[in-house]
This record gives structure tokens, C-alpha cells and sequence, in this order.
């Protein structure tokens, strides 16, 4: 069982991430920068490959990474998390432990524990909980997630027009394709937060608007209910000021546009 780690970054001027992150395995590096290049480099008795690309898009970068994977099983991963040590053991062990499973999400290790990132028992993802996880943690076995022809949208996430979601849609295609998913309360990384989020700007009517146009996208016929949900249950929604109902109404206004299609 063949574990590589795919790896989204940019600007990085060397290789330095490798021992930053504690790699221990086969790992593809996509580093989104002003130049074209490509390394590999020799890890124990693994190859790390490492390429840099003149574009910009997270959807993108897990996509360039993933068509270049020929892993068993998929890892993904940001460039602010740091492997545990025996991580490569951990992961095999859980999809033998669990052959059903197509993907599996794990833990990240955290100075803040998360509710969206904790898994306190093993669960099954379904149509309810999914938008509750993001990609990085994420392991799949890679031929379940190809030979379903999934990839990440390039409209969503970090370098793109619609600030985040990338990893929401991957994540309702593999449902949608019938995969297999579950949560364990197994921690393979530690999160780092060490850097700016590339795209959260704060709660303003741009991150309202990606929001409606994400759950239009994600749930069409309870995108509304869902948002009306959303915006009582995040209190952190008003910290700039704006009161529950212009949330509601900036949210709907994503939805509107994706229900006038007016993205054609």
C-alpha cells in the first residue's frame, strides 16, 4: 500500500517544507509561484517531486497534484501542518482496518479544538455532516476518486473567483459518485498556524455571497433552509456589525445568482 502525501503551497523559494512538515513518504509538492520548475528529491527510500507552476488556485494545485499521484492511497495536506511521527503506519492501518472506506478523514492536532475538525468517535460522512470537513486530513484511495472522474471545482478556494468550497464539492461528489466515507478520531498532523488565510477577508457581504452561491451548488433544494440554519447557529456571522437578517439576505443573494444562473 503505496502512501503519497499531496501537498499545496506557494511562494516557496526551496525545499525546506519537506523537513518543516516532517514528510516521511512519497509526498508531490504543487508550489504556486512566478516561475516553472521541478526537483525530486530523495527522502529515505521515498521521492518527494517537487514542482513549481506560474498559476494561482487551490483547486487547481490539488488537481495538479493528483494527476500525477500513482499512490495508492492519497493524503492531502496544507503547508501549515506538520506529520506525525509514524503517520504512514497510522494511515494503513486504518483503511485495512476499514476496506469499505474510500476516503477517511482524520484528525488534526490543534492549540484550539475544533468541533469541524475533531472527531470525537468514528462516523459515517453522509449528506448531513459533510460540509462539517475540509480537504487537508483528507486520505482516499486514489484510483476510487479517479476512476469516478472527481477532481476539485476550479471556481472555489484560495487564488479563485469564489473564496472556499473546493473541498466542500469534492466532498459531495464523492457522495454523490457513492463512495465511501468516513471520520476516526486517529490525529496524523499537527495544524500550524503560522501564516494569514489566503482568502478569509472577515464576515462581509463577499463571504456571504460565496456562501449562498456554495450551498446553491452543494444542496439546490434546501440551499435556503440551510442558510436560515447557518446564520442562527454562527453568532461569529454579526461580529462586523451586520445583524442576522442582512446575513440571511447576503447569503440568498448567492443563492439567487446561482438559481438565475446568471453565471452562464
Amino acid at each position: 500500500m503505496k502512501i503519497e502525501v499531496l501537498i499545496s503551497t506557494m511562494h516557496q523559494k526551496n525545499t525546506d517544507l519537506i523537513k518543516k512538515m516532517n514528510l516521511r513518504t512519497d509526498a508531490i509538492i504543487i508550489n504556486q509561484t512566478d516561475n516553472v520548475n521541478y526537483q525530486e528529491i530523495a527522502l529515505n527510500d521515498n521521492t518527494v517531486r517537487f514542482f513549481s507552476f506560474n498559476e494561482r488556485g487551490v483547486g487547481l494545485s490539488r488537481n495538479s497534484a493528483l494527476m500525477r499521484s500513482d499512490a495508492d492511497i492519497c493524503v492531502l495536506a496544507d503547508d501549515d501542518m506538520v506529520f506525525c511521527d509514524g503517520y504512514e503506519e497510522k494511515v494503513k492501518k486504518a483503511f485495512s482496518e476499514n476496506p469499505q472506506a474510500d476516503l477517511i478523514i482524520f484528525n488534526l492536532i490543534e492549540d484550539e479544538e475544533s468541533l469541524n475538525r475533531q472527531n470525537a468517535t468514528t462516523t459515517k460522512i453522509n449528506i448531513l455532516n459533510y460540509m462539517n470537513y475540509g480537504a487537508a486530513r483528507l486520505a482516499f484511495r486514489r484510483k476510487a476518486v479517479s476512476y469516478n472522474g472527481i477532481t476539485f471545482n476550479l471556481n472555489f478556494g484560495g487564488g479563485t473567483t469564489h473564496q472556499c468550497g473546493e473541498d466542500t464539492l469534492f466532498l459531495r461528489d464523492c457522495l454523490k459518485k457513492g463512495l465511501n466515507i468516513i471520520a476516526l478520531p486517529e490525529a496524523i498532523a499537527e495544524l500550524k498556524d503560522e501564516r494569514d488565510s489566503t482568502w478569509f477577508k472577515g464576515y462581509n457581504e463577499k463571504y456571504f455571497f460565496d456562501k449562498g452561491i456554495l450551498l446553491a451548488l452543494a444542496h439546490p433544494v434546501l440551499a435556503k433552509p440551510f442558510s436560515f440554519y447557518l446564520t442562527l447557529r454562527h453568532n461569529e456571522y454579526t461580529e462586523n456589525g451586520m445583524s442576522k437578517t442582512r446575513v440571511y439576505k447576503e447569503i440568498c443573494k448567492g443563492i439567487k445568482f446561482v438559481k438565475s444562473q446568471k453565471y452562464k
